[in-house]
């Protein structure tokens, strides 16, 4: 199992949300390339960025601090919000992620996550955001009549590389992980879940490596890497020697 620090980028800035409203961000630092290298800096070997302007917007908008990011560092990048076409994923993978998230069209035109598979192989996550297991999208402004399983199903031999589940109820409330959903959903398909949202302590980092068998490949964690709940060496120590 990976872990993904995340950096959550609003007006250029790294913040974490509450449930997802933009109004409730509390910003942790001014300088998200300066948040990157230190989680390098403490051994993580993956970063997770959202850009959650462009998530609203339907278009990068945080792109220039992206790119600071990627200068910054050298660990994989994955990337998410606002990527709704080709031409959006060929910029950004020529500009060094190593990975993109579909999210938003993802559920409003499933061809072209296939096509994008085909196109960029080894390139494309799908994140689906949930809320009571319905789909989110918009930047969680609008909650689908989709469930979660049965958009990811959709993807099923397509080539995706993960999909990254956010249960939004417990997104940045520090709630603990919603293991259960997670690993039912895994289990329920062949392609590796990325698990995120709600990850409050090392508890659930072990809650989740218990699971890990039906899919689950890596988890993301934010607010509580920010406030210190989580100390990054004892989290990676614990994922280490569970993944010897």
């Amino acid at each position: 199992m990976n872990l993904y620090p995340a950096i959550d980028l609003k007006d250029g800035n790294c913040v974490r949300l509450l449930r997802g409203e933009m109004a409730a961000a509390t910003v942790f630092n001014t300088d998200p390339a300066d948040q990157a290298r230190a989680f390098r800096d403490a051994g993580f070997e993956r970063l997770h960025l959202v850009d959650l302007n462009g998530a609203f917007e339907g278009k990068p908008v945080n792109a220039g601090v992206v790119e600071k990011i990627l200068a910054a560092t050298d660990v994989p990048v994955q990337l998410g919000g606002g990527i709704r076409n080709l031409a959006t994923i060929d910029m950004w993978l020529g500009k060094g992620l190593s990975r993109v998230i579909l999210g938003t069209i993802a559920l409003r035109d499933p061809g072209l996550v296939k096509d994008a598979c085909k196109t960029f192989p080894g390139h494309i996550a799908v994140g689906i955001d949930a809320r009571d297991g319905m789909v989110a999208v918009e930047g969680w402004a609008e909650t689908s009549e989709t469930s979660a399983l049965d958009l990811a199903r959709k993807f099923e031999d397509a080539g995706v590389e993960a999909i990254i589940y956010t249960d939004i109820d417990r997104d940045g409330a520090l709630q603990g992980v919603n293991v259960e959903a997670t690993r039912d959903l895994a289990a329920a398909i062949s392609i590796p879940v990325i698990a995120s949202g709600g990850v409050a302590s090392i508890a659930d980092i072990e809650n989740l490596l218990a699971v890990q068998a039906s899919g689950i490949e890596g988890v993301i964690i934010g607010r509580a890497l920010y406030d210190g709940r989580i100390d990054p060496a004892a989290a990676l120590a614990l994922v280490r020697g569970a993944n010897a």
